[in-house]
């Protein structure tokens, strides 16, 4: 096993991956990594790093079986699982206690419990951060993509659905990945993530400018 609790977490959680689309697959549990250690640099209390990349590794690893349907909720199934892979490899009590506040406490959904740590706050910030920017329009684009794919039916419409001239789709537009992403920034928790975020959203301004310029539609 490696040394060090990121670089273990690492080893375990990728096999996890393996079935995974792209807006939740391994890459994008390392940008997370990436993200949250960097605003923990930033961050004027103590963390604990390796429960940050730990918990940035493992915290996606239940999606593909979410969203195959064969468990409901990834966070918590992510937490048991996560629980078990590190009791298995001796990590100590109470840094496994850390990893699996930070994975039951990183979704954006009602029912997930508030982070309470510093590292839990890291690690939800960095995991909304990767929905924003230019990466975040791309994922965000993917998931549409996914929830499609899922459902059978089309998801979202990607243009301004008010131009279209007759009776179309009753789907969501463009807008929707501009409500995604500015839900996402409000929600975060940190200084350093909110700084990031406010960087991030100026250049998304500037893109559904743009897209708003290409497609020829009437900026709201």
């Amino acid at each position: 096993m490696p040394s060090g609790l990121g670089p273990l977490a690492r080893e375990l959680s990728v096999p996890y991956y393996e079935d995974a689309y792209s807006a939740h697959d391994v890459f994008h549990a390392m940008r997370v990594r990436d993200v949250a250690l960097r605003l923990a640099d930033r961050h004027p209390d103590s963390v604990d790093r390796g429960v940050v990349a730990a918990a940035a590794w493992l915290h996606d690893i239940g999606r593909p079986l979410e969203r195959v349907g064969d468990i409901d909720d990834h966070d918590e199934w992510a937490a048991d699982e996560a629980t078990a892979l590190l009791d298995d490899a001796d990590v100590t009590p109470g840094r496994i206690a850390a990893v699996e506040h930070c994975l039951r406490a990183h979704s954006i959904r009602a029912s997930s419990p508030e982070p309470e740590t510093v590292e839990a706050k890291l690690l939800f910030d960095a995991d909304k951060l990767d929905a924003t920017g230019a990466v975040g329009l791309v994922r965000l684009a993917c998931i549409v993509g996914e929830r499609s794919g899922r459902t059978g039916d089309q998801y979202a419409v990607i243009d301004d659905a008010s131009r279209f001239d007759g009776p179309g789709p009753d789907l969501p537009d463009i807008g929707l990945l501009r409500e995604w992403a500015r839900e996402r920034l409000d929600a975060l928790h940190t200084a350093p993530g909110r700084r990031l975020g406010e960087a991030r959203w100026e250049f998304m301004t500037d893109f559904f400018a743009q897209f708003t310029r290409e497609t020829g539609a009437t900026e709201s």
